[in-house]
């Protein structure tokens, strides 16, 4: 399901080549904001970090 997903979007890229200028600037806008990157960096970390149990705290 996720690649076809990421199929469909890469197809409306390629259609519509000022969809790709969009996604490109709305990116760097999102990349230049360094407490967003990181909170989505934390964010990502903490989904792949195990809970702690009851005996570890």
């Amino acid at each position: 399901m996720k690649w076809i997903l990421v199929g469909g979007l890469l197809a409306l890229l390629m259609l519509y080549p000022a969809l790709l200028t969009l996604v490109a600037v709305v990116a760097v806008w999102l990349l230049g904001k360094p407490v967003l990157v990181a909170f989505g960096a934390g964010i990502a970390a903490g989904l792949r970090l195990p809970q702690l149990r009851r005996w570890a705290r």
